[in-house]
């Protein structure tokens, strides 16, 4: 009876022992398979465009409202897309310019663009042994919350080599609302310009939240390359580099007039196919 006992223990302790070897190698994962996709991709790079083949080109100026239910991505609470803007900055992987103009001329250090929007409060507290009052500095660093609207700087044109109308972003920039002392608001404020040309790299290997698959991530770089977001126009190329609101009063006269814009550079593209 002791044999079958000591027979049956030794086996039990081996089971036990397999077992625990065999969960030590189980991978944690959050989801079916290890996803690496992401990682791997790589922006590709632009189709070269012989400057004879540009028979039609013009800026615009687009407003992209975080709000709209189209753009909830931008402030996806577990990687939103200002974060992944600071973070690049402060790391010194990308460049971001002034944004004070949007023709990308005036570069800022590292510094100088994480200083942006960034307040400083004073409070009083005491020191733990002689009890004296201190004066003591606390830093309010920009919270991607802040973030309401993003500006975006894009450039149509015509290729006669393709016979199509393209379109190329060419900025970014993060528009953070300025309060009063109240909490009231005072007015919007661009932190800075960032050159999407040389940012559609970092973005291709950061993954963008899906709304309805999340079998089917897409990266950031996917997301703004096929225009997945809803945004109006706010300025296009002119004389007088006017802006909407410079020559039109109201707000419906101003949407109206952008959506009027929009329908000019689609009918272009009509009128240079019939001709």
């Amino acid at each position: 009876m002791k044999v079958y006992q000591m027979i049956f223990v030794i086996c039990l302790s081996t089971k036990l022992n397999l077992f625990a070897q065999n969960s030590e190698r189980i991978p944690v994962l959050d989801g079916v398979v290890e996803r690496t996709l992401i990682q791997q991709k790589a922006a590709l790079a632009y189709e070269h465009v012989r400057e004879a083949d540009v028979s039609w080109e013009q800026k615009v100026w687009r407003v992209l409202d975080v709000r709209e239910k189209m753009n909830l991505a931008f402030t996806y609470p577990e990687r939103p897309f200002f974060n992944i803007l600071q973070e690049a900055i402060a790391a010194g992987t990308i460049t971001v310019y002034d944004g004070e103009t949007d023709n990308f001329s005036m570069p800022l250090s590292p510094d100088e663009a994480m200083s942006k929007g960034v307040t400083v409060d004073t409070i009083r507290t005491w020191h733990p042994e002689t009890f004296e009052e201190i004066l003591k500095p606390i830093r309010n660093e920009v919270d991607y919350t802040q973030i309401k609207r993003f500006r975006l700087k894009e450039i149509w044109y015509f290729d006669e080599e393709s016979a199509r109308m393209k379109v190329r972003l060419l900025g970014i920039a993060p528009i953070m609302e300025v309060l009063d002392e109240n909490g009231n608001f005072k007015y919007e404020q661009v932190m800075y310009w960032a050159y999407y040309p040389a940012l559609r790299h970092l973005l291709a290997s950061e993954q963008a939240p899906h709304i309805s698959n999340d079998a089917n991530p897409m990266t950031w770089e996917n997301l703004l390359e096929m225009r997945y977001f809803s945004s109006y126009i706010y300025k296009a190329s002119n004389i007088r580099e006017e802006r909407i609101q410079d020559y039109i009063v109201g707000g419906r006269d101003r949407l109206l007039e952008s959506e009027k814009l929009e329908r000019e550079i689609f009918n272009l593209e009509q009128d240079l196919w019939s001709y």
